[in-house]
């Protein structure tokens, strides 16, 4: 049983050589796939340094994940930000988790230096667990026909991760994996940490009652 990696890129050439790197000593017979949504840095031309498939696509990461998911041969799909690292020896880890549920994500840590990132990852990895939603930053993971089934990411501009968990809940739980992949805590860093949380907060309370992801985009962007 195969694996295919899908990474969807926008400007992300800072990121990737370390994502890629770590790839490639974490997996050995997985399928990369990276979906460019039209970078205008140097992403493409790092992605294909390191071995990777790349696909262009208008910008949207739904849209982009879907595109590659389209285009993976692996019996498995992963889904990875760009600024994710996984654990080591990975494969078998899916596989295990898969052999019992449709789909899993992995517990995560938040690297960075602001103290209150250990804190955001715990509480990420405590509501997924009482919840059964997962988010992008956990690294999705999920059998393939299991993806077709519900009809892949639904192509929206913002929490395509929470649609796609909502979809996936009505037909099991996840798999949630105490071993944890690294994402980078830039994102909170650049902008606020404690800014950042209040807007998440927000944006997904908004969501909850139902409005629409593009507005929620706007205000998130």
């Amino acid at each position: 049983m195969t694996l295919s990696i899908i990474i969807p890129i926008l400007n992300e050439a800072r990121a990737l050589p370390a994502t890629l790197s770590a790839l490639q000593h974490s997996t050995s017979d997985a399928e990369l796939i990276v979906v460019d949504g039209g970078s205008i840095d140097d992403s493409v031309a790092i992605a294909g340094q390191y071995g990777a498939t790349v696909l262009n696509t208008a910008a949207g990461r739904a849209r982009q994940m879907n595109l590659g998911a389209k285009q993976a041969s692996g019996d498995y799909l992963l889904f990875l930000h760009a600024d994710t690292r996984l654990p080591a020896n990975v494969e078998p880890v899916i596989r295990s988790a898969l052999a019992r549920h449709d789909w899993g994500r992995f517990d995560v840590i938040i690297s960075g230096q602001h103290p209150m990132l250990k804190v955001i990852g715990f509480m990420m990895n405590w509501r997924s667990r009482l919840s059964g939603i997962a988010t992008g930053d956990q690294a999705l993971f999920i059998r393939r026909e299991t993806f077709s089934a519900v009809g892949g990411f639904p192509e929206q501009d913002l929490m395509e991760d929470i649609a796609l968990s909502q979809r996936l809940k009505h037909l099991g739980s996840p798999a949630c994996l105490k071993q944890k992949v690294v994402t980078s805590g830039r994102r909170w860093e650049q902008n606020g940490v404690w800014r950042t949380i209040w807007l998440m907060w927000r944006l997904r309370f908004a969501y909850w009652r139902g409005a629409c992801p593009s507005q929620l985009a706007r205000r998130y962007h």
